[in-house]
């Protein structure tokens, strides 16, 4: 899915592609960000792979996906990524954020969730959905950021945030 995600003052947001396996395996291997979500790093071969096909993207043209790297402006080093996955004609998107250790607490998933979700609205999106682990504080906080609201919905132990976007 083609979708422009402008720069923030702090980050370029380029579409992640194959290229940024190596750097992204780096930022993405401490196993402490898969806490909440499962899981362990992936290495460099399995995200280069992964990442081609995320690029390709989704086989199923009801559904798109926006997979846009964190690149720091100062020094061009990539911090992590912001997700969408799109559906029901683009009004509603699902997001989600990462963010390596080393960057971690600097205000960067917000400032990168937040643009994500301002290009969502401008696409047209009325919905926008991410599914946060109740004791992941810090994602909590990203969401708030992005303008998303808690609610009572939990599915697979994570609570649902969303934000109507027609009421912003």
């Amino acid at each position: 899915m083609l979708l422009t995600v402008a720069p923030t003052p702090r980050l370029e947001l380029p579409p992640l592609g194959p290229a940024h396996a190596e750097e992204m395996a780096a930022v993405l291997a401490d196993p402490a960000l898969y806490a909440f979500t499962g899981g362990t790093p992936y290495g460099v071969e399995e995200l280069r792979a992964r990442y081609a096909r995320l690029a390709a993207g989704s086989p199923d043209p009801a559904v798109g996906w926006v997979n846009r790297v964190l690149r720091l402006r100062a020094d061009g080093r990539l911090a992590g990524y912001v997700q969408a996955t799109v559906t029901d004609g683009g009004r509603t998107a699902e997001v989600a954020w990462v963010v390596g250790t080393p960057w971690q607490g600097r205000g960067l998933a917000a400032e990168a969730a937040t643009a994500l979700v301002g290009a969502l609205a401008g696409a047209g999106a009325e919905l926008v959905v991410a599914h946060v682990h109740p004791e992941h504080r810090a994602s909590e906080r990203v969401a708030a950021a992005a303008g998303l609201h808690p609610t009572d919905r939990v599915h697979d132990g994570e609570r649902r945030w969303e934000a109507l976007l027609s009421a912003r």
